[in-house]
């Protein structure tokens, strides 16, 4: 299945020293963000005119599947791998993806044999796909000199959870075959949270799943925070009380979520939304009562210039 393809080119956000770079996957289908925030009606939606026109569209949820590359400390760092090619998912708009996002993620400076860390927020099925591919038949890791960094919460979550068919074909390919190749390393992750490398920290995020972690990327200009699923949309900026559907403990990530943005309110620190549509990025801002991002769409970089 081929989806809808993103534009080309990277946006690059340069915070000293350090730098973030969105590697595209794919544009996901108007209907997702129905299905996964249903309670954002359009009313809803219109209540925050400003997430027209990059974030919504007439009173549709606009949504992404994207990761972000990480040059910080000498290391060359992802955070997240998307959905993956040929996968068997339920949801149609994941099924046998045929893309070229590990072109982008080259072109982007960053080819899979170079990847020294590659880090899991939490063990979905649209944040784990490109863990692994396919080699003579068998789901292998796609970063082969990558350590893939996991919550230890998380990891044992999953450990003793119940999971419908679905999910366990997820693990089968996506996470099973890292683990396999003693590639994973589950990590503990206090409440102040764990430096995993020079400017980069993993900070607890629970609710969305119970050891979701948000990243910390700490640059000598600014920092700048990448969401996992904390946050899935900017409405929810507006609107913090918004539940995914496919949320763990519904209430706990509403908690989380509006920690993180009480924390981010007003400050020059960069949200990096998982899922959120081009622009991507911006500053947490107070809009009368509520929040808002104002954004910042980074610097466009073709892939030539890579």
């Amino acid at each position: 299945m081929n989806a809808a393809t993103p534009a080309q080119g990277h946006p690059v956000w340069s915070l000293g020293g350090t730098v973030v770079r969105r590697i595209d996957e794919i544009v996901l289908p108007p209907q997702t963000g129905p299905w996964l925030l249903p309670e954002a009606t359009s009313a809803v939606i219109d209540e925050a005119a400003w997430l027209r026109p990059d974030f919504a569209d007439a009173g549709t949820l606009l949504l992404a599947s994207h990761t972000f590359a990480v040059e910080a400390g000498g290391l060359r760092i992802l955070v997240d791998t998307g959905i993956g090619n040929g996968k068997a998912r339920a949801n149609p708009a994941w099924n046998g993806l045929d893309t070229d996002y590990l072109q982008r993620l080259t072109d982007a400076g960053f080819p899979p044999d170079s990847v020294d860390l590659v880090i899991t927020t939490h063990l979905h099925t649209d944040h784990v796909g490109w863990n692994t591919h396919l080699v003579d038949g068998d789901w292998k890791p796609t970063f082969r000199h990558a350590r893939y960094l996991t919550g230890r919460t998380e990891w044992d979550y999953w450990a003793t959870a119940e999971m419908d068919e679905a999910r366990r074909q997820m693990f089968r390919d996506s996470v099973d075959p890292v683990r396999d190749s003693g590639q994973c390393d589950p990590l503990d992750v206090p409440d102040q949270g764990r430096e995993v490398a020079d400017g980069v920290r993993l900070v607890p995020a629970p609710g969305h799943t119970p050891g979701q972690v948000v990243v910390e990327v700490r640059g000598t200009d600014r920092t700048a925070l990448i969401t996992g699923d904390s946050i899935h949309h900017p409405v929810q900026l507006s609107h913090p009380h918004l539940t995914s559907r496919v949320d763990t403990d519904a209430q706990q990530a509403v908690r989380t979520r509006t920690h993180l943005l009480n924390t981010l309110a007003d400050t020059d620190t960069l949200l990096l939304g998982a899922h959120f549509p081009q622009p991507t990025a911006g500053t947490v801002r107070s809009d009368g009562g509520r929040f808002r991002l104002s954004p910042e769409p980074g610097t466009e970089i073709p892939p030539t210039a890579a």
